[in-house]
């Protein structure tokens, strides 16, 4: 009993401690990454085109801008997304998170 105790317990804190980081995050998907500003400009308006709603985020202590796509408060969320777009849309997207 006290073993299942301490792994109910294990599992409690570790969702607390994934609550509290994603509250404080948000989980984008990004498409690109670019030191100059008009090829960013550029991909977002291409992506813009197909009905999509992109952002250009500045990566900290950085020259890079990155284009997201879309952006989530959940992890879980975020990465099902990226895994939906790499197969239908972008190959090599991946995830990227800010505060």
């Amino acid at each position: 009993m006290e073993i299942e105790n301490a792994k109910l317990d294990s599992a409690r804190k570790a969702d607390e401690e994934r609550l509290a980081f994603e509250s404080k995050h948000k989980f984008n998907i990004i498409v690109g990454s670019f030191i100059t500003p008009e090829y960013a400009k550029g991909l977002c308006e291409g992506y813009r085109k197909q009905g999509y709603d992109p952002k250009i985020l500045k990566k900290e202590r950085s020259r890079f801008e990155l284009v997201s796509i879309e952006a989530h408060d959940s992890f879980r969320k975020a990465f099902s997304r990226l895994k939906q777009f790499q197969d239908t849309v972008q190959i090599e997207s991946w995830m990227y998170i800010n505060k």
